[in-house]
């Protein structure tokens, strides 16, 4: 192949975004997923509203969607008119390098805006400083129309998008107004005082990081929260009697879902105070465990390891959050007895539960070490999370564990899979219903303590080893009972594996509609009925299992069209009140609800 000087190319800001949209916004996606490049695009605009109110300037923003149409509106001090074209069109151009205008920022390196407008078909910003106004109007970052002029408007800055459709960029796609409520909430607990409003309805929270601690947890703690706030530093947690970790930490304004350094300087730092104050040595996992907590920090230069800043790297923030947050628990626990004792007692709970635990894991301890050396029905992949070089981190989160119902299912996957990428576990059929069930229940049963070693999730979440944990059953009733019992397993036992958004369920095809000349896939029934006005003379395979797939058509439905839906909440409290509904030990009051509905399903 020829390689001169024709094949050497300068690409301009715009045409490197629109080749290579992953590095500047993580994802593309569809919109099914919170993090599709769609929600991306809205976040860069947004993020650029909230640094104005982190500078004391304008406290309401209002977001409108609209089909595939986006807007933000902020009362700012606008962008200053001279530099607005710039500032959404050549990379690196922006005030966030200049600390006197903004001294807590997340979007420092000059991208945000311009990502959006390099990847919207249409694009158009106009800012108000001062009665005067700059106008101007993009197509997939070019230039259209601008126009500048007088206006009694108020100071601000207007921004409405909508999303490249192509297939080289987004493709087919839709916005589920849930995702988007949902992060404009998130801006609203972290910044107290500020007035969103998205379509018409406003968000707005009144005790900040306290507020979405209560949220979470409904009034299932097991004592009142631990709370504190500086200029630089907020904090709010306390326990419930479930299991696992479950954090939500943020920098300046930004959700770190993959945590980083100041969540881990954060429970650094309970750990000490509160071995301190009662003087003590307890293990981390004593301390933590059932743990539900929130943290949000002001850092003036953040490092975050990738665009879409799920990750903080700055390892200063150790020397003073530490510090600070032992200092604020020991303030709070002398301060107020009964969250000492409620605290305390959880403590020592933990702490009983665990030596159960050791007993019966040191019980089977051959057995364990016989199956961590080969784990039955595991087929594994080439790379992993949690033993990643850097170099090899981005094909490591790439990583994913299919989650299957017997030797059928998972002989299609193994034979279709990518084994780089993607191992697969076979279970027996039904696993064991553990609502309410103590640990212990792990150790005790093989196919339970399988997954958890398979996983790698006995100690911490931290040696998870696949980037994503994906339950693949039969779309039938046996199937969903399957899928259930699954989800009870992690939401019990492993919720941080949820928090973290590591747990999805694979959708695959119900039908196929095909002719001579054609094949279409469908996942619904109104999909296929569609499908059956466009193919003539067609015939349709009702697919009853994974089984049934043959493994040639199973690759795509499990490589580059597959569709994971992610297993979510937004209330700890609500999802085991459900759970303990559907999954404890109300077998006649389940039973008149199934049956009540079956009615109203037969009328």
């Amino acid at each position: 192949m020829a390689y001169d000087e024709s094949n050497i190319r300068t690409l301009s800001s715009i045409e490197h975004i629109r080749q290579r949209p992953g590095m500047y916004i993580g994802r593309l996606g569809s919109g099914a997923h919170p993090d599709d490049g769609i929600y991306i695009l809205l976040k860069e605009v947004i993020d650029n509203a909230i640094d104005e109110f982190m500078e004391g300037n304008g406290n309401r923003i209002v977001v409108t969607q609209e089909g595939q149409k986006c807007s933000v509106r902020d009362y700012g001090r606008g962008i200053p008119l001279n530099k607005l074209i710039e500032c959404v069109s050549v990379i690196n151009t922006g005030a966030k390098y200049d600390n006197e205008a903004f001294q807590y920022s997340v979007g420092l390196n000059g991208v945000g805006t311009k990502a959006v407008n390099a990847l919207s078909k249409y694009f158009e910003i106009t800012s108000w400083r001062e009665g005067e106004y700059m106008h101007a109007v993009f197509e997939r970052g070019k230039l259209k129309e601008k126009k500048r002029g007088k206006g009694d408007e108020p100071n601000g800055t207007f921004v409405a998008f909508i999303p490249d459709d192509d297939p080289s960029i987004f493709g087919s796609y839709s916005y589920n107004e849930d995702f988007i409520r949902e992060r404009l909430w998130n801006y609203a607990y972290l910044n107290k005082g500020l007035t969103m409003v998205f379509n018409g309805k406003i968000i707005r929270s009144q005790n900040g990081l306290t507020d979405l601690v209560k949220k979470i947890l409904g009034e299932d703690g097991l004592y009142p929260l631990i709370n504190f706030k500086n200029n630089h530093l907020e904090f709010s947690f306390t326990h419930t009697n479930g299991y696992g970790e479950s954090y939500r930490s943020y920098v300046n304004g930004q959700y770190t879902s993959d945590g980083g350094t100041h969540e881990a300087a954060f429970k650094e730092g309970i750990l000490k105070g509160i071995n301190e104050f009662y003087h003590k040595s307890w293990a981390a996992p004593e301390i933590r465990d059932g743990i539900v907590a929130t943290i949000a920090i002001k850092v003036m230069n953040p490092v975050f390891e990738s665009q879409t800043k799920n990750k903080l790297g700055n390892t200063d923030v150790r020397s003073w959050i530490v510090p600070e947050v032992k200092e604020a628990v020991i303030d709070c626990l002398m301060k107020n007895k009964d969250i000492a004792k409620g605290l305390e007692d959880k403590i020592i709970n933990n702490e009983k539960v665990h030596k159960e635990e050791a007993a019966v894991r040191n019980g089977a301890k051959e057995k364990a070490k016989r199956v961590s050396i080969n784990i039955p029905k595991l087929k594994e992949c080439r790379y992993h999370l949690n033993s990643a070089s850097q170099a090899h981190r981005e094909e490591a989160e790439k990583s994913m564990i299919f989650l299957t119902e017997g030797d059928s299912a998972a002989g299609t996957i193994t034979q279709a899979r990518n084994s780089d990428y993607q191992a697969v576990f076979a279970l027996r059929g039904k696993i064991l219903n553990v609502q309410g069930k103590n640990r212990t229940e792990i150790y005790k049963n093989e196919e339970l303590y399988n997954m958890m070693i398979a996983l790698g999730i006995e100690e911490s979440m931290d040696n998870l080893r696949y980037g994503k944990v994906v339950i693949a059953t039969d779309a039938d009733v046996d199937g969903f009972h399957i899928r259930i019992l699954i989800m009870t397993y992690f939401f019990t036992y492993f919720e941080e594996l949820i928090e973290q958004g590591r747990l999805y369920i694979l959708e695959t095809p119900l039908f196929r509609v095909r002719n001579k000349k054609e094949n279409v896939y469908c996942y619904s029934e109104e999909e296929r009925d569609e499908a059956l006005k466009v193919v003539k003379s067609a015939e349709v395979t009702r697919f009853k299992g994974l089984g049934e797939i043959r493994s040639e058509e199973f690759k795509k439905f499990i490589g580059d069209e597959i569709k994971l839906v992610p297993v979510t909440y937004d209330s700890l409290r609500e999802i085991r009140q459900e759970m303990e509904f559907y999954m404890g030990d109300n077998t006649p009051e389940r039973r008149d609800f199934i049956m009540e509905n079956l009615l109203d399903g037969q009328s």
